[in-house]
């Protein structure tokens, strides 16, 4: 009998999808079957791209990828380890750019292993090129008319543009 497909859940605003994602998102998919990309929705935020929007960018960005893994999109609005239960997913991936991310990661990981124990959280380490991208800073370019292309996929730049317009 084969084993059970190995499935991942990877949380994030994706406001907007960042190189950095993309990274952990191909990170992801050697180490597991199938990667569910969840979108955090939180009723007092008020994000750039809409939860549809976010769907489709990050859909357009995982087709320019090379993955080795299917990708589900979902959207949630509760606990990651809830979410991670409802997908099948046994692994949360959780992408570091620095100590800051480390210290904070670490604490969610050890809440979300306390309430959810059967499933682990796995950091990936940011490559060199996205480690200092992050979706506040590509929002502040944006919006103050610079170029974001280096930071963002393709898709994601020209979305950002007519958005902005």
């Amino acid at each position: 009998m084969p084993p059970a497909p190995r499935t991942a859940l990877y949380t994030g605003s994706f406001d907007p999808v960042t190189n950095g994602h993309a990274d952990v998102i191909t990170q992801g998919a050697a180490l597991a079957d199938r990667i569910v990309i969840a979108i955090g929705v939180h009723p007092g935020k008020t994000p750039l791209f809409s939860p549809d929007e976010k769907a489709d960018l990050l859909r357009a960005t995982c087709a320019g990828l090379s993955l080795s893994a299917e990708v589900e999109i979902v959207t949630f609005d509760g606990l990651a380890v809830d979410a991670a239960r409802r997908a099948g997913a046994t692994i949360i991936l959780r992408g570091l750019r620095d100590t800051t991310d480390f210290d904070y990661e670490m604490q969610m990981a050890g809440m979300n292993g306390a309430m959810a124990p059967e499933i682990r959280t796995v950091f990936l380490p940011a490559s060199g090129p996205t480690r200092h991208i992050s979706g506040t800073l590509v929002r502040q370019i944006a919006k103050m008319g610079g170029d974001v292309a280096p930071f963002v996929p393709a898709p994601v730049a020209a979305a950002l543009k007519a958005k902005l317009a």
